[in-house]
Order: C-alpha cells, then sequence, then structure tokens
C-alpha cells in the first residue's frame, strides 16, 4: 500500500469518528430532552459510520476510483463537521428553555386562538395565588360592569361591588368611592360602606352619633383642594397614612372612640393618566395598620376598578347620546311641519324670510297666516333653549296665535292671552319666549303689532327715505302670567317695507368674535330698498355669510321682510 493508498483512507475513518461523535451527541440530547430527537436522525448517523467503516474494510482502489473515494470521504466528514457545533449547543439547553422554544415555535406556525390559549394555561401555573386572586377580582370588576350597561341602577351596583370587594381584599374596617365631577369641580362620594372616621371636619352642629356621622359622609362631596381626597384624586398619587394625628390634612373630630382616626388609603383610580375617582379605605384606631403590601394591592385593585367604571361611564354617555340625537332628530321632523311650506301670495304685501337653523332643535320660528280678508299676521319668535320643552313651548305659541288671530282682538291682546296660556305651564319655568306679532290690514293699508321680549320691528319709510326700530323691549312671553302686552299702529304706503328678526342675525360673529349688528340689518335694506322682499332677504344672507366668514354660528337666525306693494 502506498503513501496516496494509504491518504485515500484518512477521510473515511474522519467521516465516521465526526458520525460516531454526533451519534454520542444524540442520544445526550435525547435523555436531557432539550430537544426533540427523531429515529431517523439515528438511523441517518448510523448508516453513515457503518458505510465508513465498510469502505475502508476494502481492498485499495484504484488510482481513479481513490480519488472519487477521496472526495466522498470529504463530503461526508464535512456534513459530519457541520453538524457537531449544532449538537452541542442541543445538549446545553434545558428542558425549560425547551419549553418556551416549543411554545413560541406553536404560536408562530399554529392558529392565534390554539396559541393564545396554550400560553397564558403556562403563564397561569407560574402565577401565585395572590395573582390568581387579584385576576379574579379583575374578572369579576369587569362582569359587573357589563350587568351594569343595561341597569338603571347598575353603576351604584358596580361601585358598592368594588366598594366591598376591596374593604375584604385588604381587610378594612370601612371604605368609600369618591368620583370626580368634571363639569363642578368636586369629587363626590357614590358609595360608602363599613367604619369610616371621617377625617374632614365636621359640621359644627352635627350631632356625633353614628349613623348622623355615616350618613353626613355617605352623602359629602368635597373640593379638589384642601382635602385629603380632593388632594390625591389632584395629584395622581396613593397616600398611605399609618399617623394621622401627624399628618395635617386629617382632622381629628373626637372625642368619641367612633371617630378616633386610625389608619387610612387614600388610592386614585386611574385610567391611563387620568384619574376618575379616588378609593378610600380605612383600619379603626387601635387596629393593625396598613403596610405598604395592602397599599400595593388596593393600587392595583382601583385600577382594575376604574377601567370598568370607565367602561360604564363610556357606554352609558354613547347611549344617552344616542337618545339625545334620536330625540332631536324627531323634534327636527317635527318643527319642520311648522314652518309654511312655501310663502303665499297675499293681497297688498311681499314677503321675503331667511331662516337659518343651528345644530339641533331650532328654537326660532316664523309663519304667515292670512287669517282673515282684512287680516294677515306675520309671527317672529325666538323660543330660549334647544331641547324639546322649547319645542313644546314653540308648539303651543303657534297654536294659541293661529287659533286667536282669526277673532277681532288686537295683537297686544292676542299676545297675553298666548302668555297666559304659556305662563301656567310648570315646565315652562325656563322655557320663555320673545315673540313678534305683525297684523297688516290690506284695505286700510294699516299695520299694528305687539311684542314680548326683544323681537324688534323695523319700518322702512320709502317717502323719507329713513328706517327706524318702531318696536319696544317688553316682558318676555311665559314668564309672568298677568303680563299685558301694548299695542302699537303705523300707517303703510306702497315701497314701506317692515322688517322683524332674531336676536341670533344680528349676534352673529365673524373670525374676530365680532357682532354683526343692527346697524348692519339697517344699512343694508335701506340701500337695497328698491329691491324685492326676497332679493333683500337674500342679501341680508349673502352679507351674514361673507361677514361670518369660516366663524362658527351658534343661535339661530331668522329675517322676514315685508315690503308694501
Amino acid at each position: 500500500m502506498t503513501f496516496n493508498d494509504t491518504f485515500a483512507y484518512i477521510p473515511l475513518f474522519a467521516a465516521a469518528a465526526a458520525a460516531l461523535i454526533i451519534l454520542i451527541l444524540l442520544v445526550v440530547i435525547y435523555k436531557k430532552n432539550t430537544a426533540r430527537v427523531s429515529f431517523t436522525a439515528f438511523l441517518a448517523d448510523a448508516f453513515v459510520i457503518a458505510g465508513t467503516v465498510m469502505a475502508a474494510s476494502l481492498p485499495v482502489p484504484e488510482d481513479t476510483t481513490s480519488k472519487s473515494l477521496i472526495i466522498v470521504a470529504c463530503a461526508l466528514f464535512a456534513a459530519s463537521f457541520v453538524l457537531i457545533p449544532y449538537c452541542i449547543v442541543l445538549c446545553t439547553l434545558s428542558s425549560k428553555k425547551r419549553e418556551r422554544l416549543s411554545a413560541s415555535s406553536f404560536k408562530a406556525n399554529s392558529g392565534a386562538s390554539n396559541a393564545d390559549n396554550a400560553v397564558p394555561q403556562q403563564k397561569i401555573a407560574e402565577l401565585s395565588q395572590q395573582e390568581i386572586n387579584m385576576l379574579d377580582i379583575n374578572r369579576s370588576f369587569t362582569v359587573h360592569a357589563a350587568d351594569a350597561f343595561s341597569s338603571e341602577k347598575g353603576m351604584n351596583d358596580l361601585l358598592d361591588f368594588i366598594n366591598t370587594t376591596i374593604i375584604s381584599t385588604v381587610h378594612a374596617d370601612g371604605g368609600a368611592v369618591l368620583l370626580v365631577d368634571d363639569f363642578d369641580d368636586v369629587i363626590a362620594v357614590k358609595s360608602f360602606s363599613g367604619d369610616f372616621p371621617p377625617p374632614y371636619k365636621l359640621p359644627s352642629d352635627m350631632p356625633h352619633k353614628p349613623v348622623r356621622v355615616a350618613t353626613n359622609f355617605k352623602f359629602a362631596s368635597f373640593p379638589l383642594h384642601d382635602n385629603i381626597f380632593g388632594e390625591v384624586a389632584t395629584s395622581g398619587k396613593p397616600e398611605l397614612i399609618t399617623k394621622p394625628e401627624a399628618d395635617d390634612r386629617i382632622y381629628q373630630n373626637g372625642p368619641e372612640e367612633f371617630l378616633e382616626c386610625g389608619s387610612y388609603l387614600i388610592i386614585p383610580m386611574k385610567l391611563q393618566d387620568t384619574v376618575i375617582g379616588v378609593m378610600a379605605l380605612s383600619r379603626k384606631h387601635g387596629n393593625a395598620l396598613f403596610t405598604e403590601e395592602d397599599l400595593k394591592t388596593t393600587t392595583t385593585l382601583s385600577e382594575f376598578a376604574a377601567a370598568a367604571i370607565k367602561s360604564v361611564i363610556s357606554v352609558k354617555d354613547v347611549v344617552e347620546h344616542s337618545e339625545i340625537t334620536k330625540e332631536a332628530d324627531i323634534a327636527c321632523r317635527i318643527q319642520e311641519t311648522l314652518h309654511p311650506a312655501k310663502l303665499p301670495a297675499l293681497p297688498g304685501v311681499f314677503t321675503g324670510v331667511y331662516w337659518n337653523p343651528a345644530e339641533g332643535v331650532c328654537g326660532d320660528y316664523y309663519d304667515i297666516i292670512p287669517s282673515r280678508k282684512d287680516r294677515i299676521s306675520f309671527v317672529v319668535a325666538d323660543i330660549a333653549g334647544k331641547g324639546t320643552n322649547s319645542m313644546v313651548i314653540m308648539i303651543m305659541l303657534r297654536s294659541l296665535l293661529r287659533l286667536v288671530v282669526n277673532t277681532k282682538q288686537t295683537a297686544g291682546t292676542i299676545l297675553s292671552w298666548a302668555n297666559r296660556g304659556i305662563a301656567n305651564e310648570s315646565f315652562s319655568t325656563d322655557h320663555f319666549a320673545s315673540c313678534a306679532l305683525i297684523n297688516y290690514d290690506s284695505v286700510t293699508n294699516k299695520v299694528e303689532f305687539a311684542t314680548g321680549g326683544t323681537t324688534p320691528v323695523l319700518y322702512y319709510n320709502a317717502a323719507t327715505d329713513t328706517i327706524s326700530r318702531i318696536s319696544q323691549t317688553s316682558e318676555p312671553i311665559g314668564v309672568e302670567k298677568t303680563t299685558e302686552y301694548k299695542d302699537f299702529s303705523q300707517e303703510v304706503k306702497s315701497g314701506d317695507i317692515l322688517v322683524a328678526y332674531t336676536d341670533g342675525l344680528v349676534e352673529s360673529l365673524n373670525e374676530k368674535g365680532q357682532q354683526y349688528g343692527h346697524n348692519a340689518v339697517q344699512s343694508l335694506i335701506k340701500s337695497n330698498h328698491a329691491s324685492s322682499s326676497k332679493d333683500i332677504a337674500n342679501l341680508v344672507k349673502a352679507d351674514i355669510k361673507n361677514f361670518s366668514g369660516s366663524a362658527t354660528q351658534h343661535d339661530d337666525q331668522t329675517l322676514l321682510v315685508i315690503k308694501i306693494k
């Protein structure tokens, strides 16, 4: 055997040795359970070992075969050598790491629902009993929050459940849930249970009896400063108070034993960075003090509670807004029927109208009533408010006026009767109206009118080319049932113009916060007196829009133009 022949067998022995090392590593991996080893891997490695050993035992090949044998042997050795580091890495893993790798692989390659079930099960197995209890409490808060959506007293029940649950969890003697009222800038007690010596000064005239003190606290509200509840709500920082006598924020109401202050936990209920309320817990004087662990537990539970409470508040806000929107839509559809579908052709006069309701239920109302052969009645009214009660006032006023203008009563008397009917209704206390009633007699060319409130009546005299306000401010309709409204009259001729409008028209704002004003209306009417009444109304509309620009208007705008033929 020559040196070259001997050299041909060296790669075979090296490949066999590498395959043997791999076999040993595979056995170690299988024993340590650091990775899943397939039977196929053992079988393949055994074939490599057997093949190389058998090849080495054959007679020395010819030169050409020797070179081929060397190439094959080198390839087997290289393949085996590459696998050795991988097997060594697998040998060094622990079984727990393997489980985490398996879970990650399962989550990546399986459906999300299956993976999400597998991982939490392992996580839960690693949790302490206390952590499991906390998760159970959070789940119970969520369940009670869901029940609160459909119940009228659902929020109160949820707060009571949260309060008693946290009291029980941290072994407090008493507790209270206080919620922040952003509108009034106060924090108010919404749930109260157990013994809670008040840390604030009681009213000096209150008897120091447990029932009276508890009732006082149960219905108490506090400003967001100068008291421990407001300070915690404002700062968002929890407070553990174990020495109330040394804390100037805690007021000692004693000397009665039930009023002696013990230890307190005052915890903000936060959702992200927003404080929606405060959880307050107490332990009576002489009992074990609250600890840092109690503080940590209560803080976590308060965050759970904040999420549950906020979800109920948000859902109720959405439902309430939906109901208000639905109510407003119904009211708007009803309101559309209260205005004339189109301006009628009238003897002796031309009319033009500009009506621009703001968002929601419109408070402005106008009407044109050809009541008798010798009377055409024009009405412009502005009802205070925007709700359905305001719409009811509008409907009542419209009905009363349409009924009474058919009589021979004067404009002042008609408004007085309408006022008496509306003021007698209890719901009209905060809902009143400014109104102008103009009666035109086409036979005598005489105008009779009366006004309640601030709605003005302007008169343009074509003969003198002057315009002026001919009405007076008076008590609004619906305020005082004994109010009597005065009658005014005005002789009119061809080309004269009468105008009535609501205050939303002249109070239109531009981007600088400036008002459109009465003078602008009068000037525009005077300079365009030769135009038709419809054109004058459109000119006012265009001028206001040009003046306001992109500024948002918050009040309804109504203009009625009456031009004598």
